[in-house]
């Protein structure tokens, strides 16, 4: 049996293609192989129209060290290729199978072929995603509309805390009354407003507008939902009141669960939030007690009563 092509040999190299792989499954050993097909011209129906030298080829990944790497590493297989073709040494199984592919008479004019890229590969395209980009807009400047002088900034964190403070001048500083109450409870510092982005830039920005305008909004639909919240609780406060005890004075609940000295400061709170403004409300347990669940479980004799306000 013969051994099995390597899938970098059979690979098309026209059109979109995708080779997924994870680390340390040799990447950089497929990248520089399909390299080497490309500067053969090697392939056939399976390869590119024509033979290609270093400049036509563009080669991206993530990181200037990885540029580095990844040009050293084709280099050396150009040159490791050539001498197997010219028979000064032995090659590895991709490369014996690369020379026979191609018939004997052309193993010198490919050798030379590949000497060549060799010494193109000062010029060849090969560069991190930002730094082809970069290098596009300068290179097309009156066509992307772009500076032709630019910096490439990696580091984006001051750039970002630029932006934090600025937009903090401009949206913040004219805030007043409740905008301003909720701003300097939950943001309080530009600094602290970029802490608690970060994590959405990537998201898309569907509100838009002046944040002044989206406050008032939002703190104004706030304020409608926690008044209807609110409104029911005074009756229904009292309504559960006489409910739980004329529960308790018929021992139809586990008192063990369930008592006057429990229930009462949690009804007590409860008025006392729905006539106040405040939003928040503390109960501790009375937060599963005083619901149907919770009297479920406390109840001893018949079903639990069935109030809106413990749903």
């Amino acid at each position: 049996m013969t051994a099995p092509r390597p899938l970098a040999l059979t690979f098309p190299l026209h059109g979109s293609r995708l080779i997924e792989a994870s680390a340390g499954t040799g990447k950089t050993f497929t990248i520089s192989a399909l390299y080497l097909r490309l500067v053969l011209g090697h392939g056939g129906e399976l390869g590119f129209a024509r033979e290609l030298l270093p400049p036509e080829i563009l080669v991206v990944t993530f990181t200037d060290d990885a540029t580095k790497e990844l040009k050293d590493r084709i280099r050396a297989r150009l040159v490791e290729a050539a001498a197997v073709f010219r028979g000064e040494r032995e090659g590895d199984a991709l490369l014996d199978t690369l020379k026979a592919d191609f018939v004997p008479e052309r193993w010198p004019a490919c050798a030379h072929r590949l000497d060549i890229a060799a010494q193109w590969m000062d010029e060849a395209a090969v560069s991190t995603i930002h730094g082809w980009c970069q290098r596009m807009l300068r290179e097309h400047a009156f066509d992307s509309g772009s500076l032709f002088t630019q910096t490439l900034e990696t580091d984006h964190g001051e750039l970002l805390a630029e932006v934090a403070r600025d937009y903090w001048r401009r949206q913040c500083y004219p805030l007043d009354g409740d905008a301003l109450d909720w701003v300097m409870a939950n943001w309080q510092t530009p600094d602290r407003l970029l802490r608690q982005l970060r994590p959405l830039l990537g998201e898309q920005d569907e509100a838009g507008g002046e944040l002044g305008a989206l406050l008032e909004g939002a703190l104004n639909e706030r304020e409608r939902a926690l008044a209807e919240l609110k409104a029911p609780w005074p009756v229904w406060a009292d309504e559960l009141e006489l409910l739980l005890d004329k529960a308790v004075a018929d021992k139809a609940v586990d008192g063990r669960k369930l008592q006057a000295r429990y229930y009462k400061p949690w009804l007590d709170k409860l008025r006392a939030w729905a006539g106040s403004g405040e939003a928040a409300l503390e109960l501790g347990t009375g937060f599963t007690r005083l619901t149907p669940d919770g009297l479920a479980e406390a109840w001893k004799q018949g079903s639990p009563p069935d109030h809106p306000g413990l749903a």
